[in-house]
């Protein structure tokens, strides 16, 4: 098991840049498509050790924040039929072990969705460094998982006429980093 830091990355504390990170989702509908959506990871830390061991990463999502470009769907998606945004307002992810090397790690960790907490594992690929023309050391990071709704208590459907289900229980979930360094 490697334990080194991707190169480029310096130990410290990154905060994530809302304004320049997301998380997607896809899930499948009547067995035929695929609604996509997003929800905005309005806070969280990257807090980078001397190696993975040390390395751990936080964040929270907001669960009313979801857009899937159809108002009555996001309603929908924000009532206690599926993440009940009002009463669980935040989702959140907090990294038990991160391993890897060169460009590509795997992110171990509790995510919290509708009050559930499960383990899940991010495939994360290291997307670099830079400096923006303020002076900010950032970070990029680009990471995906799959997860079953039906585990974090998301069971409301509606059975469709031809056999199965209106919405698909597996949800494939992306998330664009960006993280400052801080002083």
């Amino acid at each position: 098991m490697a334990s080194s830091l991707p190169t480029g990355l310096t130990s410290g504390t990154y905060a994530l840049d809302s304004s320049h990170s997301q998380a997607a989702f896809t899930v499948r509908h009547a067995g035929i498509s695929k609604v996509r959506g997003t929800l905005a990871i309005t806070a969280g830390t990257i807090t980078v050790g001397d190696d993975l061991e040390t390395t751990a990463v936080t964040a929270e999502l907001d669960a009313a924040s979801v857009s899937t470009g159809d108002e009555n769907r996001d309603n929908h998606l924000r009532s206690a039929d599926f993440w009940d945004a009002e009463n669980k307002p935040t989702w959140t992810f907090t990294s038990t072990r991160i391993t890897g090397d060169g460009d590509d790690y795997v992110v171990a960790g509790d995510l919290t969705i509708n009050g559930v907490t499960k383990p899940v594992e991010l495939e994360t690929e290291f997307a670099g460094t830079a400096t923006d023309p303020f002076g900010n050391s950032r970070a990029g990071f680009e990471a995906t998982t799959e997860i079953s709704r039906k585990e974090f208590g998301l069971t409301w459907n509606a059975a469709l006429e031809t056999g199965g289900v209106l919405v698909g229980d597996k949800i494939k979930i992306s998330l664009d980093v960006s993280a400052i360094k801080q002083a």
